[in-house]
C-alpha cells in the first residue's frame, strides 16, 4: 500500500491538478467511481488507478474491469487519495488516463454547440451533459476556453465526456466556415436578435454559437450566423447562464424533431 506523499507516482498525480502538467503529462485526472465505470465501459485507456482498500473492497467488479484496461494499479490510503484528488471528499479512487486525438471528430451534421471563450468548467461540463442527453452530434471549445480534461468539467458531465465528440478549434471562425460550406446553418444568440429561438427551423443541420459567460459572443463570430436569436428574458433579467440557454435550444431541437413540425421563421 503506498502511504508516502514522496511517493514519486504520488507527486506525478498531484501535478495533474494544473493545466500545464496534464499537457506535459499527456495524462489527465478521473476522480470518482462514476467516472471510473464510464471511461471502463467505453474503454477508454487507462492507465493508473489508485484507490483505498475499503473501496476496492465494495466495487470488485468495477477493480477487476479497472485492472484488466489500466498499465497499473496501487492501492492508497486515505491520505494519499486525498492529496491526489482535487475533489475535498473523494469517494475512494482516483485514476489517470491518457490524452488523446479523439477530440477530432466533431461531424458537421446534426445539433453541434460551439463555445467561445467558455471559462467556468462547471457550465462546460453541464453543455457536455446536456448536449449528449439532447442527442446532439457534438461540440466544438474556442482555444482559450477552459481545458476539456479540468477535473471539474469531467465531473460536471457526469460521465457523458466519453459519450459526446468534443474538440477544441484553434480558429472558432473557419470552424463556423466549415460549418457552413458543409450545409449547416449557423445560429447565434444575441440579446437584440428579433427571432426567438423557437422560431428557428431546427430540424436543420445546425451550428449553435455561445460565447463567453461575461462578455457573450463575439461581433466578428454573430455577423457570420446565417440566424440571430435571443432568449426572451422579464424586464430587469440582463442574462441567462450559458448552460441553460445551451439546453433551451437543444431541447427545442429535439422537440422538432420529435413531432416534424416546422415552425414559420
Amino acid at each position: 500500500m503506498l502511504t508516502s506523499l514522496q511517493n514519486s507516482l504520488v507527486k506525478q498525480i498531484r501535478k495533474l491538478h494544473s493545466t500545464k502538467e496534464r499537457q506535459k503529462q499527456q495524462l489527465f485526472l478521473l476522480e470518482g467511481t462514476h467516472l471510473l465505470e464510464e471511461a471502463c465501459a467505453v474503454n477508454y485507456p487507462i492507465v493508473t488507478v489508485c484507490c483505498t482498500p475499503e473501496w476496492q473492497t465494495a466495487h470488485p467488479s468495477l477493480w477487476e474491469e479497472a485492472c484488466r484496461q489500466c498499465d497499473r494499479v496501487e492501492i492508497v490510503s486515505e491520505e494519499v487519495l486525498k492529496a491526489i484528488a482535487t475533489t475535498v471528499n473523494p469517494d475512494g479512487v482516483v485514476a489517470t488516463a491518457q490524452r488523446d486525438d479523439r477530440q477530432t471528430q466533431v461531424p458537421f451534421t446534426g445539433l453541434v454547440l460551439a463555445l467561445e471563450t467558455v471559462q467556468d468548467p462547471g457550465n462546460l461540463g453541464t453543455m457536455i451533459r446536456t448536449a449528449a442527453a439532447a442527442g446532439a452530434s457534438g461540440l466544438w471549445i474556442s482555444g482559450d476556453s477552459v481545458d476539456l480534461d479540468n477535473p471539474k468539467v469531467l465531473r460536471a458531465s457526469a460521465g457523458q465526456w466519453f459519450r459526446l465528440a468534443t474538440a477544441v478549434s484553434d480558429d472558432l471562425r473557419a470552424t463556423v466556415q466549415q460549418s457552413q460550406e458543409a450545409g449547416m446553418q449557423v445560429v447565434a444568440t444575441l440579446p437584440t436578435a428579433n427571432l426567438t429561438y423557437w422560431e428557428v427551423d431546427w430540424q436543420k443541420p445546425s451550428l449553435i454559437l455561445l460565447g463567453n459567460e461575461g462578455a457573450g459572443l463575439s461581433a466578428d463570430l454573430a455577423a457570420m450566423a446565417d440566424k440571430q436569436v435571443k432568449i426572451p428574458l422579464s424586464p430587469g433579467v440582463e442574462s441567462l447562464n450559458v448552460a441553460i440557454a445551451a439546453a433551451l435550444m437543444l431541447y427545442e431541437a429535439q422537440r422538432q424533431q420529435q413531432l416534424k413540425v416546422t415552425p414559420d421563421s
